[in-house]
């Protein structure tokens, strides 16, 4: 793998962080994903998302809803702001919520072709689409025989957004993720926790660790990119002095990840992996315990949004 596609991830994950702690520093709670949000739908969209649903949940299933919700695998802009797959497609789903500032028109929608996000696709001209449910069968074949889901998603990473070109084994995992979303018919809403999160740190862990055994650098490299940005994403939920040893604990696992890809061997790197593993169940359990006091708490975020719009 090239050595500067690995900084560019490390870098990637740390600024995400770096800018959560800027906010803490200076007292004034930041939830990353409000850039892209209906103000109006803030609470809503930031304490609840689509119910998860999957026909089959396998470890390349995994892998690839991880890979969906990494920034990195985007790359360009996209990924200076922090937005992943799933920031259009909550769980696969649509988001009628998403409010991107000169992308979007209507809540709900994007333009696909805008020069912000592509230098491949940008037409010049403002044309904002809804955004679709992936769980809904579209114009692109998902028959595996096709290939044609295959090719869409790799051009909307290389075209739409200029990311880097996917290897085979990111493309598989991608595809196979959008394969196996289910349509939810009652279109329930589940609570966005800490817990949630720290469940999907677990499985980009495993993953990446699976792709490290099977000697898949950059599918590794990814998937603990993924894991780096939910620690991100629950280091700006943890807000204030009283919660100072939680986001410490959290900035410390995801360091200590960012340093595991510089382990250029294959053993030395799976035991230095399953030693993080073992030491981030006290980070679990600091994080788990004082959730109650944080921005996953829907009164507290109700009350924080306030204040930051004032």
């Amino acid at each position: 793998m090239d050595w500067r596609s690995v900084r560019f991830l490390k870098y990637s994950a740390v600024i995400g962080l770096t800018c959560a702690a800027v906010a803490q520093a200076a007292d004034r709670p930041l939830i990353q994903a409000i850039e892209w949000l209906d103000p109006a739908q803030h609470l809503a969209a930031l304490t609840t998302e689509p119910r998860r649903v999957a026909a089959a949940k396998d470890q390349q299933m995994l892998a690839g809803e991880a890979l969906f919700h990494t920034p990195t695998l985007l790359g360009g802009q996209a990924a200076k702001a922090g937005l992943s797959c799933a920031s259009c497609h909550e769980n696969g789903r649509d988001n009628p919520a998403f409010l991107f500032p000169n992308v979007s028109g209507e809540p709900g929608t994007a333009d696909v072709t805008s020069s912000f996000f592509s230098s491949h696709r940008g037409n010049g001209i403002f044309d904002p689409v809804k955004i679709p449910d992936l769980t809904v069968p579209g114009k692109v074949s998902r028959a595996e025989d096709s290939q044609e889901l295959e090719k869409f998603i790799r051009d909307l990473i290389v075209e739409e957004f200029n990311g880097q070109e996917p290897t085979p084994s990111v493309l598989g995992a991608l595809t196979h993720y959008v394969r196996s979303l289910s349509a939810d018919t009652d279109n329930d809403r589940v609570a966005v926790t800490a817990e949630n999160q720290l469940v999907a740190v677990d499985q980009a862990v495993l993953s990446a660790k699976e792709a490290r055994q099977d000697n898949d650098l950059k599918l590794s490299h990814l998937l603990l990119a993924s894991a780096r940005n939910r620690l991100g994403l629950i280091h700006e939920r943890y807000a204030g002095k009283s919660l100072t040893r939680q986001r410490k604990a959290i900035m410390s696992a995801s360091r200590e990840l960012g340093e595991l890809q510089d382990i250029e061997d294959n053993a030395d790197f799976i035991v230095a992996l399953e030693e993080w593993e073992s030491g981030f169940q006290r980070t679990r359990k600091l994080v788990v315990a004082k959730q109650h006091m944080s921005l996953y708490d829907p009164k507290l975020l109700k009350a924080a949004l306030s204040q930051n719009a004032n």
